[in-house]
C-alpha cells in the first residue's frame, strides 16, 4: 500500500468516563493516534460481497500499524467528521505491518 492511496487522515480514538468537579461521570474521547489511512466507502463491489459476515459495516479503513497500539473494537475512527465504531480489526496478511479495520457509521442522534 503506497502513500498516494492513504489520502484521507483519521483519528483512533479511545471513550473514556471522566468525572468533572460535582462528581458526574461524563464521556469524553481520548485520541490515541492520527494518521493517514486508505479508505473504503461500503459499495456492491465483489470484495464488499465477500464480507457478507459484517453486512452492517459501512467502511474500510487500511493503515500503517502504530507501534506501541493496539486497535480493538472498543475504540472508534473519526474520518472526515464522521464516527465510526469499528467491527473488526485485522492485521494484514500477519506481517505487523498494516492493520485493516471494518467499521460501521454512527449515526447522530439529536
Amino acid at each position: 500500500m503506497s502513500y498516494g492511496k492513504m489520502n484521507s487522515f483519521i483519528e483512533i480514538v479511545s471513550i473514556t468516563p471522566t468525572k468533572d468537579a460535582e462528581g458526574f461521570a461524563s464521556s469524553g474521547d481520548t485520541i490515541l493516534a492520527n494518521v493517514r489511512a486508505y479508505f473504503e466507502p461500503k459499495n456492491s463491489t465483489e470484495k464488499w460481497s465477500n464480507r457478507a459476515v459484517f453486512t452492517e459495516a459501512s467502511a474500510l479503513f487500511r493503515f500503517r500499524a502504530i507501534p506501541g497500539l493496539t486497535v480493538e473494537t472498543s475504540h472508534i475512527v473519526i474520518c472526515g467528521g464522521q464516527r465510526y465504531n469499528i467491527l473488526s480489526v485485522e492485521d494484514v496478511r500477519q506481517k505487523g505491518m498494516y492493520i485493516e479495520v471494518i467499521a460501521k457509521a454512527v449515526s447522530g442522534s439529536g
